[in-house]
């Protein structure tokens, strides 16, 4: 079957913008002209593409269209930016990507700003938790992602980008208030810790308060963060039924621990300053937990995606641990 571009192009402003109504201002059509593009659509292909919700979501057909829709649309951008008209007014291509909130908040934005200028190209973010991201290539959501899953995603290829370096910290207030003044581990031994799964195999835990861990607050990203419960399940904690704040942006879940909070594990890039003049105190020093990121992009020749490609490799190969 064929599509007309046009209505490649409507389905995906539908889809990024939520409903007919924003669709049709983005494209300056009428609500009842993008209804009848997408029915179009869906009589071509034989199949619902949309459901009609607020906002609207694609069906499992929809997705496979609105991934076609992407490409075609990036494609168009490359032909565009090589024929010099990659900037003019009202000319660009929408990239969409998916990045969790600690390499957006720490070094992800530093890889965009590496991209050309004149690369023609707006960047549509979707933060989401690392071990999720895969999920929105899938989808045919984003185009590229930064995630925790090394097997790539049908149509993708994956490269990994090396490890994002986690210290369990919490403040000397907060140490001293409820884990009785004990502010270091010397004497945990996480050689056979794995840090994926955090095994517990060969774990001492004498020189750290267990107890004191199993009834102090923790800061959790959000209701999917599970990485405090793995460390404290990694030590020998119960991890259950645990006090814990929810902070959904990486910049205040970081402020939330140098305040006191709770206790959680943040990026080197957000502790150890705070580390080194003591407004932290690490939980388990030199022992930090590594998570292994990798980025995944669509297979399909494309002049914008190798660009961000190189820039996220070159950034991300300065950033993060080996």
């Amino acid at each position: 079957m064929a599509f007309q571009l046009e209505h490649l192009h409507t389905l995906v402003a539908l889809v990024e913008e939520g409903t007919f109504e924003a669709a049709a201002q983005r494209l300056r059509l009428t609500a009842s002209a993008v209804s009848q593009r997408v029915k179009a659509m869906e009589q071509a292909a034989g199949q619902v593409l949309i459901q009609r919700v607020n906002p609207v979501i694609p069906t499992a057909a929809g997705d496979i269209v609105l991934r076609h829709a992407r490409q075609v649309q990036l494609l168009e951008g490359d032909v565009a930016t090589a024929l010099g008209a990659g900037l003019q007014p009202g000319r660009h291509t929408s990239l969409p990507l998916a990045v969790n909130a600690d390499s957006l908040g720490t070094w992800f934005l530093d890889a965009l700003a590496a991209v050309p200028a004149d690369c023609g190209a707006v960047f549509d973010i979707y933060r989401e938790d690392q071990e999720h991201t895969a999920s929105l290539l899938r989808s045919g959501t984003v185009m590229a992602a930064v995630t925790s899953t090394a097997e790539a995603v049908q149509g993708c290829s994956s490269v990994r980008l090396g490890s994002m370096r986690y210290r369990a910290v919490a403040s000397p207030r907060f140490v001293g208030a409820w884990l009785g003044g004990v502010a270091g581990t010397a004497g945990l031994d996480t050689a056979g810790l794995d840090t994926a799964g955090l095994d517990t195999a060969g774990l001492d835990t004498a020189g750290l308060d267990t107890a004191g861990l199993d009834t102090a607050p923790m800061v959790n990203f959000d209701r999917r963060d599970d990485l405090q419960h793995r460390f404290l399940r990694g030590i020998g904690g119960r991890a259950t039924d645990v006090p814990r704040h929810h902070i959904p942006t990486s910049a205040d879940f970081a402020r939330a621990v140098v305040l006191g909070l709770g206790w959680g594990l943040l990026p080197e890039q957000q502790c150890l300053t705070e580390l080194g003049d003591g407004r932290l105190v690490e939980l388990a020093p030199g022992h930090p937990i590594d998570v292994v990121l990798y980025w995944q992009r669509w297979n399909i020749a494309s002049r914008l995606l190798d660009q961000v490609t190189d820039a996220v490799g070159r950034v991300a190969a300065a950033s993060l641990h080996p």
